[in-house]
C-alpha cells in the first residue's frame, strides 16, 4: 500500500512513517522540504501518485489567529483537490478532543474549518481527535508560569504519549474510512496533578497553584472541555511509565 503522510517528519509524523514502513508499506514522508508543500501545490500531484491514503500531520509554523486560518485552509484544500485528483481512497488527520468547545482561541477556530473542509470534500475520512501530549506538560507548564508558581486551572485532564498517538494514526492507515474517532492516555486527573508530578519528577522547583480560572492557552474552557465526551480509544502508555523513559533518556 502507498501511503503519503503529511508532516512526516514531525513529532508524531516520523514515529507513523517508522511504524508503517515497518510493516512494508511504501511511505513518502512529505514536508517542503521534501519539494511537497500543501501551501503552494509543489509536488502534490507527483506524490499522491497512485496513492492509497494519506495521512495529514501538518501544523501551522504561527499560531497568529490569522496565520493560522489561511494555513489551514489553503493546506486543506490543495491537499483534498490534489486527493481527488489522485483517487485516494481514505484521508486521515489529526485533530484535538475538545475542539469545538474552545472557539474562542482562533487555532481552535482554524483546526474546526480543517475538519469541516475534510468533510465536505467528498473523500472517504478518518479524523482522529486526540487528546494532548505527555510531550506537551512542560510547555503547559512554562505558559502559566508567573515567578515560581505555576498557575493552572483545575480542568480534567486525559493526555497521551506521543508514541500511542502515532500507533493509532499507523492503525487508523490500514483500517477503513471511520468518520471520527477519539483517543485519549489512559489516567484523567485534575490539571495540576499532572503538572506537579512532572515538575517533582523532574526536580523543579515552582510550585503549582490550582485555580478555578478555567482558561487554556487563552480559551475559555469548562471542567470536561479536554477530555473525551465519549467513548475513546486509550493509549496502554501510562504517564508515569513515559514519566520514567524520559528521565532514563535525559
Amino acid at each position: 500500500m502507498k501511503i503519503v503522510v503529511i508532516g512526516g517528519t514531525g513529532l508524531i509524523g516520523s514515529k507513523v512513517v517508522a511504524k508503517l514502513r515497518g510493516q512494508g508499506h511504501e511511505v513518502i514522508a512529505a514536508s517542503p522540504a521534501m519539494g511537497i508543500n500543501t501551501i503552494t501545490g509543489e509536488g502534490l500531484a507527483e506524490a499522491l501518485n497512485s496513492t492509497d491514503v494519506v495521512v495529514d500531520l501538518a501544523n501551522s509554523p504561527s499560531f497568529e489567529d490569522k496565520a493560522v486560518m489561511e494555513f489551514f485552509q489553503t493546506a486543506g484544500h490543495n491537499l483534498l483537490s490534489a486527493e481527488i485528483k489522485a483517487g485516494v481512497k481514505h484521508h486521515i488527520a489529526l485533530s484535538i478532543v475538545g475542539v469545538d468547545l474552545m472557539q474562542d482561541s482562533g487555532y481552535m477556530r482554524a483546526k474546526l474549518v480543517q475538519e469541516d473542509i475534510i468533510k465536505k470534500s467528498g473523500v472517504p475520512y478518518t479524523i482522529i481527535r486526540s487528546t494532548q501530549f505527555f510531550e506537551f506538560i512542560a510547555g503547559i507548564a512554562q505558559q502559566a508560569t508567573e515567578g515560581n508558581i505555576v498557575h493552572i486551572s483545575n480542568v480534567h485532564f486525559q493526555p497521551i504519549a506521543a508514541e500511542d498517538v502515532a500507533t493509532f494514526v499507523a492503525e487508523t492507515a490500514m483500517a477503513a474510512p471511520a468518520g471520527g474517532i477519539e483517543i485519549a492516555g489512559p489516567g484523567r486527573l485534575p490539571m495540576p496533578e499532572f503538572i506537579t508530578r512532572y515538575l517533582q519528577a523532574t526536580g523543579d522547583s515552582r510550585q503549582v497553584l490550582a485555580n478555578g480560572d478555567s482558561v487554556y492557552f487563552g480559551a475559555r474552557i469548562t471542567d470536561t472541555s479536554l477530555v473525551p465526551a465519549g467513548q475513546a480509544r486509550l493509549g496502554a502508555i501510562s504517564f508515569e511509565t513515559w514519566l520514567s523513559n524520559q528521565l532514563q533518556h535525559a
